[in-house]
């Protein structure tokens, strides 16, 4: 089975970016894991913050992708590290979005986006789905992470 996942109403919502699930990371609190995301493609300029305290994850993706703003040298090398930190982070802090994430099982995991060929699977399911595949090293990691001790039952 492959589980995909897009609107943030659907019933794997949470593994979407605009999920309101905040967290802590770089000594910032991040709304959602899109402000996270997007706010690092300026580090150490003034659009960090800006993006950080804009409303919603769609403003801060509309304004992550605003070409006006001056994008970092290195983004297309660090962007899927950047991605891990912040779903690794947002899961680890929400127990009840890791339980989700965990019990999926060994089952792919797919965004669903009809228009991101990088991050998802875009129309023709022909897109690099990066993001489900960074829910899937995460669950893996979470998985070693929360490992259940066999002896005493309890989470390592």
């Amino acid at each position: 089975m492959i589980i995909y996942f897009y609107s943030t109403r659907e019933q794997y919502g949470c593994f979407s970016n605009f999920s309101p699930h905040d967290f802590e990371l770089d000594g910032l609190y991040w709304p959602t894991s899109e402000h996270y995301f997007q706010a690092q493609k300026f580090i150490n300029t003034p659009h960090v913050e800006q993006i950080r305290l804009i409303k919603t994850p769609k403003d801060a993706a509309r304004m992550g992708r605003e070409r006006t703003r001056p994008l970092r040298q290195d983004w297309e090398q660090v962007k899927d590290d950047i991605m891990r930190q912040a779903v690794l982070r947002k899961f680890q802090t929400h127990m009840d979005i890791k339980n989700i994430l965990l019990s999926t099982g060994d089952e792919e995991i797919v965004e669903n986006s009809p228009i991101d060929f990088y991050w998802g699977c875009g129309a023709d399911g022909s897109g690099k789905n990066k993001l489900g595949k960074i829910l899937i090293e995460v669950r893996e990691i979470l998985r070693r992470t929360y490992s259940i001790d066999s002896d005493n039952s309890t989470i390592k």
